[in-house]
């Protein structure tokens, strides 16, 4: 086999690094941790045009070597060759914003320190040239004494000079060891800026720079009062969207999944083996993956709003209100990340350099709505709120689920100001780079939403469908006593599960139904609707094909009440496994993760009771 070299590409966030690494890998790509750390590690490959192979790894953004947070000090130990499992990068690809050398240069010259191979990427150079920045690149690389490419990492052809340079200067003569760091003295840090200045006097001519289009924008954008009516905007629209974007591929999924199910009807006898079939696999699977539509639509928005360059102005706009709380703009990311799942979110607060406000950040981040939630909620909004207009302009199922959202968020602004309370908290303003805007790429979004589809259908393969058919077995074993009147499901094990647990859980609405879901549901939240599905197709009350019909069967089983208890459940209901062993390795103790499974347990349970009895008094059911 072929010697690969291995490319490190290193860089400050928002410098188009990530956009690079997806532009040079393509689908060659997969997505891990390093070795006992949960830090994402990203890494390609790809085949230059000599058909040499080429491994690229995506390291965590950095400003400098001197590391402030958990990414930073993983990037640095790459860079040196330190970390364990992991083969030393042969090259260094230090990618920088074009449009904001005097903010990138100095990470140049601290690689450049370390005696190691090094390329400049100058990415971002379209920009740079609509904005009337002019860099002689020849002088750039002489003043650095560094090979200095182009790069733009949104055009197809915008990598084809870097690997141009892979390619012809391979292999790269690795020192055989790396030039011990030491973190520069304040007076090497005044050197260095000096240098910088000197670097950009020779190199770039700024004088024609033209950002009033950015100045512009955020003079709206950024603006205490409209910036904020923009964000909520923004915010409402994209549940909108959710809802009524969605509905045609979801009708779609359901109408296959409904074929197969009468499918395996006609063609199976009356058995098990039917029955495992139709109610645990088809039904049951069947249940989570129809929402997939929605939970697309969701990322779809995060991903352009990230690629735009709004997020971070949306955490400089939301850095005061944060702080009144104990907060500061920085959680806004890592809790926006958790809108998609709360496992990435809790990793993105390594990023939080005060370790009382990353401990507060990880404790709220499960408030915010991920999108295993969606498919429940989805489904009890679609089975208990009108599809009809309000105001002539916004779907009443999409304004609920943007209060649920809302709701979350609240709760989580609250949880935040507690704690505040009970720690010392000075508020420290917060300070960040602001990108320049940009249209949102459509193949990194295209990309983006492929992985993120292709995680989902995995999930369901490797996680749901076991558990839905775990749950079938225990609601069709045991068999049914002879001359049995009405569902068998209730002398299963599910059944007899259920009715225990209705004990505890009747004073907040809840059947034996509800209950057997609840429980699955803390492996993964969306296996409640699977396993909602199995229960009621086992209970004769759904039809062939409970998945199609779920929404109508749950409307006429359940009472509206019970149906706003389970939604307020949800809202807080206790993490699953996989965020509390996220939350586990963060923190380096089980006690973090008791105190979060505990304290969203209550908030869940007197959540549902509140609701509950209060709709009871509003509708008499």
């Amino acid at each position: 086999m072929s010697h690969s070299t291995v490319a490190a590409l290193v860089g400050a966030p928002n410098c188009g690094k990530t956009a690079l690494f997806n532009r040079l890998t393509g689908s060659h790509q997969k997505v891990a941790n390093y070795a006992g750390v949960t830090v994402e590690r990203k890494e390609g490959s790809l085949t230059s045009p000599q058909g040499k192979r080429i491994q690229i790894v995506d390291l965590p953004g950095t400003y400098s070597l001197t590391p402030t947070s958990l990414d930073e000090s993983i990037t640095r130990r790459a860079v040196l060759g330190q970390l364990q499992e992991e083969t030393p990068p042969e090259l260094l690809v230090c990618v920088v914003d074009a449009t904001n050398l005097r903010l990138h240069l100095r990470l140049v010259l601290e690689l450049k320190r370390l005696g190691r191979p090094l390329v400049l990427a100058l990415n971002m150079m379209d920009l740079a040239r609509s904005h009337g920045i002019l860099i002689d690149v020849p002088a750039l690389s002489r003043e650095l004494d560094l090979p200095v490419v182009e790069t733009i990492a949104v055009d197809s052809g915008g990598a084809a000079g870097l690997v141009a340079f892979i390619d012809q200067n391979t292999p790269f003569a690795v020192p055989a060891r790396t030039v011990p760091w030491k973190d520069p003295t304040p007076q090497e840090l005044q050197s260095i800026q000096l240098r910088v200045r000197t670097i950009l006097a020779a190199t770039c001519d700024e004088s024609k720079r033209d950002d009033h289009w950015n100045e512009r924008i955020d003079r709206v954008v950024m603006h205490p009062l409209w910036g904020m009516l923009i964000l909520a905007l923004v915010l409402f629209l994209t549940f909108q969207a959710v809802f009524t974007w969605a509905t045609i591929p979801m009708d779609l999924i359901k109408g296959v999944v409904g074929i197969a199910v009468n499918w395996v009807h006609q063609i199976l006898p009356a058995g098990l083996l039917r029955s495992l079939l139709a109610d645990g696999v088809l039904n049951g699977a069947g249940s989570v993956l129809m929402f997939l539509p929605q939970i697309l639509i969701l990322f779809a928005f995060i991903l352009a709003l990230e690629d735009s360059g709004y997020l971070p102005r949306a955490a400089f706009l939301l850095d005061r209100v944060m702080g009144t709380v104990g907060l500061s703009g920085r959680s806004f990311i890592p809790l926006l990340s958790s809108f998609a799942c709360a496992i990435p979110g809790i990793m993105a607060t390594r990023t939080i350099q005060n370790p009382r406000d990353r401990l507060t950040t990880i404790l709220i981040a499960p408030l915010m709505t991920c999108s295993a939630r969606l498919p429940v909620y989805a489904l009890l909004i679609s089975a208990f709120i009108p599809n009809r207009p309000v105001l002539g302009l916004f779907n009443l199922q999409g304004v609920v689920l943007f209060i649920l959202y809302c709701a979350g968020i609240i709760s989580a602004m609250g949880v935040a100001l507690i704690m505040k309370q009970r720690a010392r908290h000075r508020y420290q303003a917060l300070m960040m780079e602001l990108p320049a805007y940009r249209l949102p790429n459509l193949r990194n979004l295209v990309m983006g939403l492929v992985e993120r589809g292709a995680l989902f259908i995995m999930r369901t393969g490797t996680i749901i469908l076991p558990i839905t058919i775990v749950i079938w077995f225990l609601s069709a074993f045991p068999p049914p006593p002879p001359g049995l009147v009405g569902p068998a499901i209730r002398h299963s094990f599910a059944g007899m599960i259920g009715q225990v647990l209705g004990v505890f859980f009747s004073p907040i609405g809840f059947n034996w139904q509800i209950c057997i879901a609840l429980i699955p549901g803390m492996v993964a939240r969306e296996v409640a609707v699977g396993a909602l599905g199995t229960v009621y197709s086992l209970s004769g009350e759904g039809g062939n094909s409970v998945s199609e019909a779920l929404a109508p069967v749950l409307a006429h089983s359940w009472s509206l009440p019970t149906a706003l208890a389970l939604l307020a459940w949800y809202v807080y209901a206790p993490q699953c496994v996989a965020t509390l062993s996220a939350v586990r390795r963060e923190t380096g103790s089980w006690r973090i993760p008791s105190l979060m499974l505990v304290y969203l347990f209550g908030l869940a349970y007197g959540a549902a009771f509140i609701t509950y009895h209060v709709a009871l008094a509003f509708t008499g059911a």
